[in-house]
């Protein structure tokens, strides 16, 4: 039974975080999402053969015709800040493959309710789309920095494209988009040994760069938990090396337990959804670029709003649905537990 007007799940939480996807596509081919380069297969090799869930997802990108027009997702967007979401971000795949996406935040930018606009990218493109999208209405941009190192940048995201990656943080910065976040997920034996060195570098530039664990939601159905590097490790190690404050949160929903330095320069952040799991003060909901409402990113079931969208749904009816669909929202997910299904889909097509 729906008690509120706003989205509110059967645990008593109130949705307020909306990711919305808007492409399945991505340029880069990161270890821990689309892991198809010989670097990737290489790493992988010897640990396919004694997991549970061995098979890799056979991609099938999505045809044109199933990704939702930037007519339909305002439209979407619109039916859900009128249910009380406030935070929109706007993600992929890649979200600057997507093109003309500068347009799709002027028109996000200018619905009411919407308190914070925001994007998260591989920042390969960010220079060529930085101003357009600052003047469209985008306040804050969260990049992907997996590691300083040339060859190991590349050996991790399939691509040699590092030096864009830096330009991009610059460029945001002077754009004033700030705080600017920089996100590394961390893998034992391919990137933990530049925890501190990533840390001094958001430091240094005044960064949030944020350190997210590693979660099972690769194509290759590879994550095993001891490539996992807790966030309590990741801790240990930041306050043996720098004088760190903890920033006290007063928004129970908020993914990352934060420190500034010591200087007040830059901050850190460590996201530990394996070893920490924060589910039960959740607020996110998730809108995929082919138009799938997912409650959980481990949901194992997608709910369909893009046949709603075509055939001509009331506004009543679809806030009907909405409000059903988020009473349903899982309590948890189930990471580390035997009864774990992985998602059928990789984090590329479900979006971050």
């Amino acid at each position: 039974m729906i008690r509120s007007n706003l989205l509110v799940d059967s645990h008593g939480r109130v949705l307020r975080d909306l990711r919305v996807s808007v492409t399945d596509r991505c340029n880069f081919r990161c270890l821990y999402c689309l892991p198809e380069t010989e670097a990737a297969q290489n790493f992988y090799r010897d640990r396919w053969a004694n997991l549970p869930h061995s098979t890799p997802i056979a991609h099938q990108w999505q045809p044109r015709s199933n990704i939702l027009t930037f007519e339909e997702i305002e439209r979407a967007v619109r039916w859900l800040v009128d249910l009380g979401s406030q935070k929109v971000r706007i993600t992929g795949g890649e979200p600057l493959l997507r093109q003309e996406v500068e347009n799709l935040v002027e028109r996000l930018a200018k619905i009411s309710g919407i308190t914070d606009l925001a994007m998260t990218s591989n920042a390969f493109l960010f220079r060529k789309k930085g101003k357009a999208l600052r003047d469209a209405g985008l306040q804050r941009v969260s990049f992907s920095l997996d590691s300083l190192d040339r060859d190991n940048f590349k050996k991790i995201t399939g691509r040699d494209g590092l030096e864009e990656v830096l330009a991009s943080i610059e460029l945001a910065q002077e754009l004033g988009l700030n705080p600017v976040k920089v996100n590394a997920v961390v893998i034992r034996d391919i990137n933990d040994h530049e925890i501190e060195a990533l840390a001094d570098f958001g430091h240094s530039h005044g960064l949030s760069m944020r350190f997210i664990e590693f979660m099972p939601l690769d194509s290759a159905r590879a994550w095993q938990r001891e490539l996992v590097v807790p966030g309590s490790e990741i801790l240990r190690r930041l306050q043996a090396r720098f004088e760190l404050t903890l920033v006290p949160s007063e928004n129970k929903s908020e993914t990352a337990r934060r420190w500034t330095f010591a200087d007040g320069r830059g901050e850190v952040g460590i996201i530990a959804p394996v070893s920490e799991p924060f589910c039960g003060h959740c607020n996110r909901l998730r809108l995929t670029a082919d138009g799938k409402i997912r409650t959980c990113l481990f949901s194992v079931v997608e709910h369909d709003l893009r046949s709603r969208l075509r055939n001509k749904a009331t506004d009543a009816d679809v806030r009907d649905y909405l409000q059903e669909v988020v009473w349903q929202k899982e309590a948890r997910h189930h990471i580390g537990e035997e009864d774990f299904v992985p998602p059928s889909r990789s984090m590329s097509c479900i979006g971050g």
